[in-house]
Parts: structure tokens; C-alpha cells; sequence
């Protein structure tokens, strides 16, 4: 099929302001692709990360700033039709991957406590050693601004911190490589609205726990816990989640009982009698 043209042409055009701009944005805003950088962008098969090899590959097209990019499947052990749904969603978009192979699913099939804790320790450790082997610096990643949202009210609900999911990291453990997420301010139900305009089908999740792992056992079931918060918060005031983002930009140290930077905690207390 050569219909791919026409499905670059939607991210420029027809969804220009809600997902093309907000894509440029975030990568000049947090800086995060650099002139000569080697990027490997992950595809994990979903809508996201499809959506962010296209715009990796139209702004390597049309933006000002040399870069390469490879891009790259991690196959965990998906069954032959998801594969072949990856494959062939690679095709039709036009997207060179390369898929290597990993046994991660098998590994972690038998494992009784935080299977998914593990399972996405695994896939990154995969990702960071296969970028290392391509000789990238960098490492994109599809997550969207509802993950952002969702993370922090994680965070807040489940891990009695504030934090987020940073538009950029440095590895701990691969000196050089950083992870990014240009995908930071793009929302998803705009990613939804392209994905059923151009007609496509992506997988949706692949994962063998998927059916076995109740609401309340796993990540994924709280974050969509946290998504149907979000949905619920937003009927009665539309800017909800855009001013939970906004207030992780704008933390106000003097309103608040301590903040932990590096490990260390620092109570208000410390600065409260110095004038």
C-alpha cells in the first residue's frame, strides 16, 4: 500500500496544531534533540510510538536540524499475529524497523510478585543495550502528555510523592545515552483522532498478563484508574489536566513541607527562621 504520503500529510495539516506543533514544541521547549545525535526510536507496536517514528522521520525531512535516526521493535515474545501486525503497520507507514529479539515474556511468565515491574525494568535494559550496540546517544519514547498526568497522580496516590515522568533523563547505568519523550505535550485523544481518521490499527496491548492481572494488582490497572479520574474531573472543569501540568511547572517552595532532591530530604523548617 502507498497510502503513507497521505498519512505524513495529516500529522502536517489536518492535525498541524494538536500534534505536529505540540511535537515541535516540546522538542525545542525541553531540547531535546540535538544537531548530530544518533536517535533510536522504540516501537513497541502501539499507536504512540507508531505516531512518534512518523515524526521523527517528517522532522528529519523538513526540520533544520541533522540528526539520524534508526528505528527499532524489541520483540519480548509476542504472538505471530501481533508480530505480524507490527510488520505489517511498518510497512504500509513507510517506517524502516529493525525488530530484534528478546525472551522477556517467558522470563517473567512464572514470576508471582510485579511481573510488570519487571517486565519494563527488562525492556529498558533491552532498549538501552541495543542502542549502545547502534552507537545512539539517544533513546524516544511514545509516551504522550495523559502519561504525564496520569504518572504524577500515581505518584501522588500510590507513592506519597510529587514527581512526573521528565520530558528527558540521562541513563544511570549506560553513560552517554539519554531517553526522551517528544511526544511530552501531545494529547491523546488527538492521537486517537489521527489513528481513526487514517483508518489503522495498532496493537493495543500485547502484554500475556493483560487478562490475568485484576485492577487493583498491577500498574496498568491503577493508571487507567487514574485515567478514568482525569475523564470524570474533567466534566466539570475541561482545563483539569492541563492545570495539574501546569502546577508541576510552577512549584511554589515556599507552600510546601519539604522537597527531596538526590535522596536527600529538606524540611521547610530549615529555612523557616532565616529572614
Amino acid at each position: 500500500m502507498n497510502d503513507y504520503k497521505e498519512i505524513e500529510k495529516s500529522i502536517i495539516k489536518k492535525y498541524r496544531k494538536e500534534i505536529w506543533a505540540r511535537f515541535i514544541k516540546a522538542i525545542k521547549e525541553y531540547e531535546l534533540i540535538d544537531e548530530n545525535d544518533k536517535i533510536m526510536v522504540c516501537i513497541s507496536g502501539g499507536k504512540d510510538s507508531f505516531l512518534l517514528a512518523k515524526c521523527i522521520q517528517e522532522l528529519k525531512k523538513h526540520g533544520k536540524i541533522y540528526f539520524d535516526a534508526c528505528y527499532v521493535v524489541m520483540n519480548p515474545g509476542y504472538t505471530e499475529e501481533n508480530k505480524n501486525l507490527i510488520l505489517d503497520n511498518a510497512k504500509r507507514l513507510n517506517i524502516p524497523i529493525e525488530m530484534f529479539e528478546s525472551d522477556i515474556f517467558n522470563i517473567v511468565y512464572d514470576i508471582d510478585k510485579s511481573p510488570c515491574y519487571l517486565c519494563a525494568r527488562m525492556r529498558r535494559g533491552y532498549l538501552y543495550s541495543k542502542a549502545e550496540e547502534l552507537g545512539c546517544n539517544k533513546i524516544a519514547l511514545g509516551h504522550h502528555f495523559d502519561d504525564v498526568i496520569e504518572t504524577t497522580l500515581l505518584s501522588m496516590f500510590y507513592g506519597s510523592e510529587i514527581k512526573t515522568m521528565m520530558p528527558k533523563l540521562h541513563s544511570t547505568n549506560f553513560e552517554g545515552l539519554q531517553l526522551i519523550r517528544p511526544l511530552y505535550l501531545v494529547k491523546e485523544s488527538d492521537i486517537l483522532s489521527w489513528v481513526k481518521v487514517n483508518n489503522l490499527k495498532f496493537l493495543n496491548c500485547a502484554c500475556r498478563f493483560t487478562e490475568e492481572y485484576t485492577l487493583g494488582n498491577n500498574t496498568d490497572g491503577k493508571r487507567e484508574e487514574m485515567k478514568k479520574l482525569v475523564k470524570e474531573l474533567r466534566k466539570t472543569n475541561e482545563n483539569i489536566d492541563n492545570n495539574i501540568f501546569k502546577a508541576l511547572d510552577n512549584v511554589n517552595l515556599n507552600c510546601v513541607l519539604g522537597t527531596k532532591k538526590n535522596g536527600i530530604y529538606t524540611s521547610f523548617l530549615k529555612e523557616y527562621d532565616k529572614k
